[in-house]
């Protein structure tokens, strides 16, 4: 079913020029998955409950992450044949100010039918596990809603041509900005921050949402690029 569904939405976006659904342009999940191991607050990332006053949809632009990566954790995401173009972070619940809530409450390890189904979007068992239990712990609701409700926003994301937009040369962060703005009616620039490697390289993009997970302009302390700033885009040697 997985393979179908993919199959599907790769036809969907080659009707529609010029922009391209979200998901993985070929992932195939093998028949034995790791097993995740227990991901815990620490000193540096304690346990914080605080009410949530918005959320952020973060999602990485897997060239990019995947550069240089062949083995151990990532094989599934940067090798074994599957592609992926911006995945799924994760959905993280933030406070009313610079502080967020985290590792709310302890968590089981995951149901391996959640991480199957859930890994096309997220291609990383051990990072499905940290995306809960960090965040969706948080959120007072199970790890198959926590995924549905992170992947019913990623699912209905629309990309511009990332392939010629890594061609340019001038481009911004601002300019990627307006691009995905024009791809999503009802989603403006102001409304994402992007975020980049040192040597400034697409790292991520981060979708401000309200408490009802609509899309709200980011708050000023939000970080990432500002909108004249140069940005360049990893496309995996194509």
């Amino acid at each position: 079913m997985i393979r179908l569904w993919h199959k599907a939405a790769m036809l969907l976006a080659a009707a529609l020029p010029g922009t391209a659904l979200a998901q993985s342009t070929q992932c195939s999940v093998p028949a034995a998955l790791p097993r995740p191991h227990a991901d815990l607050p620490t000193p540096k990332q304690p346990r914080r409950v605080i009410p949530i006053g918005s959320y952020t949809l973060a999602l990485t632009w897997s060239p990019q992450y995947c550069r240089g990566k062949r083995a151990g954790d990532d094989s599934f995401q940067c090798g074994q044949g599957n592609r992926f173009g911006f995945t799924l972070h994760g959905l993280w619940p933030d406070g009313e100010g610079k502080t967020w809530p985290q590792y709310c409450k302890p968590v089981a390890l995951l149901p391996q039918p959640v991480v199957r189904k859930n890994l096309c979007a997220t291609p990383s068992v051990q990072l499905l596990q940290h995306e809960y239990a960090k965040h969706g712990s948080c959120m007072g609701v199970t790890p198959a809603a926590y995924f549905a409700r992170s992947n019913a926003l990623y699912g209905r994301l629309r990309f511009p041509d990332m392939n010629a937009l890594s061609r340019r040369s001038r481009l911004t962060a601002g300019q990627l900005a307006q691009a995905i703005a024009r791809a999503n009616p009802g989603i403006a620039a102001n409304m994402m921050r992007i975020t980049a490697t040192r040597d400034g390289w697409l790292d991520e993009v981060w979708l401000c949402l309200d408490k009802r997970l609509r899309y709200r302009a980011c708050p000023a302390h939000q970080g990432g690029l500002t909108s004249n700033a140069p940005l360049k885009i990893w496309r995996g040697g194509r």
